[in-house]
């Protein structure tokens, strides 16, 4: 695979007129100057005890209030106005928590445009979303927001939560969704009588380097929504949380070590879905993302929180950041290759390419190997194997990168489906064969793979067997990073990676697993 300079490499954005966007945006990177490592561990020993404290401690404060507040509120009574009494307490746990971004260093916090009425827009879409910090809109508007039912268990700040009347999703219930969804539409078509309700559409967080694709689930119920966005114009970004980079902690003990962090807020215009958006949430949840997008000054990509758990699955070969496998997923998906059935087709797949009695086919061919019609999509996908440009493929690159994409946390078992399209009639490959191999089973243009090569094949025959390999890696599990990674993708390929098993953000997903790619054109990108 390739990564190539005309745009068809690691992350093509659906907006083919601003470019692609810079760098993955699962992935966020820190770089500290002498003079900055100096200034946060000075920090660390005066300030940040300070501010920890005293957040804690706002937190705490807000409790109580929340907690009488929250008692015996029955559903008919949040329909109503505020009493006196609880439009005292609400003004009381907001300045409470403006108090508490206040330790944190957010001094004073811009904010643009006009918030919009319930009865304006029911809903708030905001984004891009990156840190838990993003609930500073949450504690400004006190508005709902769609939260995992476990939370409200947790002490202190599931009272909290409880207090902002939220929808909660259900992990034990499988119909929790279409429940949730059934809530929002309830309460979106109120006439204002609930509060508005905030949705993060990206799922998960990202660097804010653009915006991926947006959940549809708050675009179904087909009502008005207000778009906001959130820029955070730091001079070091302390702030973002993605799942490859600084940890939980490590952001917040950073960002608790800057004098001043700065974050903006803008209410975008309500935007009024048309007749065919309403009926179409994917096309209603693209156009407003585009709209964010301009916004922001940033391009949208198709990626996805599926392809942010392709990156980080915790297999022997870890993705670099600038993989084009995360492009190859986007376009199989579009290709209406269903996930259920994704390990079936590449057993199909499989199969048929070893039959094959030669490995370089052209672009027809390939749509009749995998008996689907020339389109964009196709087209895309044979660009990103097509690595001499010369209009033919190795349709073993494309077995073992459809492998790793159905299996992305079981590295061995591809290498050894790699080892059986590749080996000789003696059961062996080449360093050469080892190369192409790598290469594309981690979505790079080039790969040396010299070292690693010549540690496996210790009695220097020049050829070595998937056996012979499967016993290094046993002894070795961590071979990719003594071998390859080391020797020439440096640090930036050694992030650290969050050990999150959901998706990290404030907003748990929530919209229904058959509807996001419902009538989706597989040939159309968003101009």
């Amino acid at each position: 695979m390739k990564l190539s300079s005309r745009g068809r490499g690691c992350c093509v954005g659906g907006s083919q007129e601003r470019g692609p966007p810079p760098r993955s945006p699962f992935v966020h990177q820190l770089r500290f100057s002498p003079l900055e490592k100096a200034k946060i561990a000075f920090m660390t020993l005066t300030l940040f005890p300070i501010r920890l404290f005293f957040a804690a401690f706002m937190m705490l404060l807000a409790w109580p209030f929340a907690f009488i507040a929250s008692m015996g509120s029955d559903e008919q009574e949040l329909e109503k106005p505020l009493s006196w009494w609880r439009k005292i307490v609400d003004v009381l746990l907001k300045a409470i928590m403006r108090m508490m971004w206040l330790a944190g260093g957010f001094h004073w916090i811009n904010v643009k445009g006009r918030r919009a009425l319930p009865a304006e827009a029911a809903i708030l879409t905001v984004a891009p979303h990156s840190s838990y910090f993003d609930a500073i809109p949450v504690t400004m508007t006190f508005a709902s927001i769609v939260m995992k039912a476990e939370s409200k268990d947790i002490p202190v700040w599931g009272t909290l939560i409880k207090y902002i009347r939220p929808v909660f999703v259900s992990r034990s219930d499988q119909d929790s969704r279409r429940k949730t969804v059934e809530e929002i539409k309830r309460r979106a078509q109120s006439d204002g009588k609930w509060p508005q309700i905030m949705i993060f559409p990206e799922g998960t967080c990202t660097n804010r380097s653009c915006l991926i694709t947006f959940k549809p689930g708050a675009f179904i119920p087909g009502v008005p929504v207000q778009p906001v966005v959130l820029r955070y114009p730091n001079k070091l970004d302390t702030i973002t949380w993605t799942w490859q980079g600084p940890g939980a902690f490590e952001i917040l003990w950073l960002t608790l070590c800057q004098f001043h962090n700065s974050v903006e807020i803008e209410f975008l215009p309500v935007y009024i879905p048309s007749e065919e958006e309403r009926k179409n949430p994917v096309l209603y949840a693209n156009n407003v993302r585009r709209v964010m997008a301009e916004a922001l000054g940033v391009s949208v990509t198709d990626y996805t929180f599926e392809d942010c758990q392709l990156a980080l699955a915790e297999g022997q070969l870890r993705l670099p950041s600038d993989t084009c496998l995360l492009e190859f997923a986007k376009l199989v998906r579009s290709l209406g290759l269903k996930p259920e059935t994704l390990e079936d087709d590449l057993d199909k797949y499989a199969a048929s390419a070893m039959k094959m009695k030669k490995e370089k086919v052209d672009l027809k061919e390939f749509s009749a190997y995998l008996e689907f019609p020339v389109s964009h999509t196709l087209e895309s996908m044979f660009a990103l194997f097509d690595e001499n440009e010369d209009g033919v493929i190795d349709i073993r690159e494309f077995v073992i990168a459809l492998s790793v994409v159905c299996k992305p946390s079981k590295t061995l078992e591809t290498i050894q489906l790699a080892f059986q399209l590749y080996q000789s009639e003696s059961g062996t490959i080449t360093e050469e064969d080892l190369a192409h191999i790598l290469k594309t089973a981690m979505g790079v243009s080039q790969i040396n793979v010299t070292h690693l090569f010549r540690a496996v094949d210790e009695e220097e025959k020049g050829k070595i067997t998937y056996d012979d390999f499967y016993t290094f890696a046993e002894l070795h599990p961590h071979f990719a990073e003594d071998y390859l990674y080391a020797d020439q993708m440096g640090a930036e390929s050694s992030l650290e990676t969050s050990s999150l098993s959901a998706a990290n953000g404030i907003c748990t997903d929530f919209s229904p697993d058959n509807t996001e790619d419902k009538n989706k054109p597989l040939q159309k990108k968003l101009n």
